[in-house]
């Protein structure tokens, strides 16, 4: 502005310029905004340096030249504004839209400004002075906020026409509940599902539609969903109109104190589901009354064979007896003898897999065990046949009955011979396992810390049709007569019994594993000979009283003559009460030798727990014909209790009376 040549115009040299022009220009160029003025005839431009953006390209150009040549482009819009301003009307505009050509190219644009006459010294008007702000950037933004919102109104519009379709036509119940379980809204399907119309509903608490046994869990479920605790799945009843139940399986979200709540009826895949579950009842009623079937026939078959043994030698005992002949005697005696022996161990594998033999569970530490095994295991697999022991470092002790245990690996072994008929290798292992859940859904064990005993053979190995049977009791693969398919369904049933679990891995022609995984023992395992010392057999009173209850006349009748034959005095109780009324007498009684089974309401162990309050230490032996574990108290028997399972050798019941009488 300054710098311009004024004098080759019409406005002259500045120092020829009126006061009134000097002091516009003075005021212009000290501004912080677009401005410009329009001088003389011709509106002769004279601008400051931000109106010269406003000008884009047109700068410098413009300056010095007449207002209309300057914005020839606009001069149609503006020329009749100018004309009002020159004739002495001030005048402002507020977002004009102004179409230019500035920069060489059409352009919409929008201006705020104002348009003001100045009077030289003489009072007419010599110009006009204008002040001025684009707005384009502002009336664009504010356009495209306004369509933005208005997109926005549409769409929300638009989604609050689909959510109340979606709550008109839900087939699921949409509910809306506060904390106090006063609904505050529901959806039609509220009376599809239970029968109420909504204005039926709304305003009063779910209470009042709940089935009653479901309140409960129901007021504490809604607890948690107020408390943003989302529930997915909760499932309860609520009452149809007509009374019947439903079922709902609702989740919630929580928003602004209410809880926002969708129930989805799932009353006929309940219905579905226990219809399932009573047809898989009754396939497994029909499985095992299969399996029963299986059972009693090779149970029939075995023990008609053993019958045939007893009752054969003792008919053909006693004919030789009618005749006064004695030969032959000792024979028919020990076949009898035999087959008895071999219905009791059938009898007691039969328990075992039906995990009911009577157990004498004790702490006990698996390795030395296995050590001490060592000579019979190979004298039983034979010479062809290498057997190697493996035992982990620092194994847990385990509580079991050895001897049970000691029959089960036995069995395992002898299994695993059969299995290497031309000689092959046997190795028993033993380890700790610690499975986390993890580790224990893959090997399908429970979680937690086990005790692995493995029995491995190189023999024929198992297909997976033979390896699913392996427990099956009579199951065997064996030609007929070499085995009574019990051996492992014992082994299964003991192991069960005893809390753990057993394992079988084998491939055909590759040989097979069966690992034993019994919990480990937290507590104390005695020492090794830490028995306590017997009192010489000498100090025992040849008067000794044993009090025998049994329910079978001759149970009582063979156990009598046997302590008589001893020298011992005998009472004797056919039932619990009678057996109870000795005890509470003033009566010695030494030894109680009682069955578990009583006839008239009391069990042999109730009757021995009522006998201790009076006789603390009152020393007794349990003799049972089958197993009753669950009566010896979680499997374990006190201090002076022991127990033995019929059928046994009276020889043994002697010795082991002795024992205990021999005790301190």
């Amino acid at each position: 502005m300054r710098a311009f040549d004024w004098q080759a115009t019409r406005l002259g040299p500045t120092e020829a310029w009126p006061q009134s022009l000097r002091t516009a220009v003075c005021l212009m160029l000290h501004a912080k905004q677009p401005m410009f003025l329009a001088w003389g005839p011709e509106l002769t431009l004279l601008y400051n340096d931000d109106y010269a953006t406003v000008l884009g390209s047109k700068h410098p150009r413009a300056l010095g030249q007449a207002f209309e040549a300057a914005w020839s482009d606009i001069w149609p819009q503006f020329g009749p504004i100018v004309q009002q301003v020159i004739g002495g009307r001030a005048l402002s505009f507020e977002d004009l839209p102004i179409p230019m050509r500035r920069n060489g190219y059409p352009e919409d644009t929008w201006f705020s400004f104002s348009y003001t006459p100045i009077h030289s010294e003489d009072g007419s008007i010599a110009g006009l002075f204008c002040a001025c702000i684009e707005t384009t950037a502002k009336v664009l933004g504010e356009r495209a906020l306004r369509n933005s919102e208005a997109k926005l109104e549409a769409l929300v519009a638009a989604r609050t026409a689909e959510l109340d379709r979606v709550w008109r036509n839900s087939r699921d119940l949409l509910v809306i509940i506060n904390a106090e379980g006063i609904f505050q809204a529901v959806s039609p399907a509220w009376t599809a599902v239970l029968g109420h119309k909504p204005a039926e509903v709304v305003g009063r608490s779910f209470l009042d539609f709940i089935w009653p046994e479901d309140a409960e869990p129901t007021l504490a479920a809604l607890g948690r969903a107020a408390n943003q605790l989302d529930l997915i799945s909760f499932e309860n009843r609520y009452r149809h109109i007509d009374g019947t139940v439903r079922w709902i399986s609702w989740s919630t979200s929580f928003e602004g104190e209410l809880v926002y709540a969708y129930g989805r009826h799932v009353t006929v895949e309940k219905e579905q589901a226990a219809a399932l579950q009573r047809t898989e009842e009754r396939l497994r009623q029909a499985q095992k009354m299969e399996a029963i079937g299986q059972l009693t026939g090779g149970l029939a078959h075995d023990f008609n064979n053993l019958m045939l043994g007893i009752t054969g030698s003792l008919e053909l005992l006693s004919t030789r007896i009618d005749q006064g002949r004695s030969d032959g005697i000792d024979r028919y005696v020990d076949a009898a003898r035999g087959a008895a022996d071999r219905a009791a161990s059938l009898t007691h594998r039969l328990l075992a897999f039906s995990r009911q033999q009577t157990l004498d569970p004790r702490p006990i530490r698996v390795s030395p065990l296995i050590t001490g095994m060592q000579t019979l295991l190979r004298g039983t697999v034979g010479p062809a046949i290498s057997v190697q022991i493996k035992l982990g470092t620092d194994v847990w002790p385990i509580l079991c009955d050895p001897n049970q245990l000691e029959n089960a690996l036995l069995n395992l072994c002898i299994n695993a011979r059969d299995a290497m008929p031309n000689g092959g290798q046997l190795t028993i292992a033993t380890s700790n396992l610690d499975l986390d859940e993890a580790d224990a859904n893959a090997r399908g064990l429970p979680a937690g810390q086990h005790v692995a005993i493995c029995v491995t053979d190189t023999g024929v190995g198992m297909t997976p049709e033979v390896s699913s049977r392996a427990f099956e009791p009579f199951f065997t693969t064996k030609p007929i007569g070499q085995g009574t398919g019990l051996g492992l369904s014992m082994v299964y049933g003991f192991v069960q019994q005893s809390g753990g679990h057993v394992q079988i891995l084998s491939e055909a022609g590759q040989g097979t594993t069966i690992c034993l995984h019994l919990p480990r023992f937290q507590g104390e395992v005695p020492a090794a000979g830490a028995e306590e010392e017997p009192v010489p057999e000498a100090l025992v009173s040849t008067r000794v009283t044993v009090l025998v209850v049994d329910d079978e006349a001759t149970i009582r009748m063979l156990v009598t003559e046997v302590l008589a034959d001893l020298g011992y005095v005998v009472l004797e109780a056919p039932d619990a009460a009678s057996g109870l009324e000795l005890l509470r007498s003033t009566a010695r009684i030494d030894l109680l030798i009682s069955d578990i089974g009583l006839p008239g309401g009391m069990n042999g162990r109730q009757m021995v727990n009522a006998a201790r309050h009076l006789r603390p230490d009152l020393k007794v032996l349990f003799i049972t014909g089958y197993a009753e574990q669950a009566l010896l108290g979680e499997g374990r028997l006190e201090p002076g209790m022991q127990v033995m399972t019929k059928p046994f050798a009276l020889g043994h019941m002697t010795q082991r009376i002795k024992d205990m009488l021999l005790q301190a």
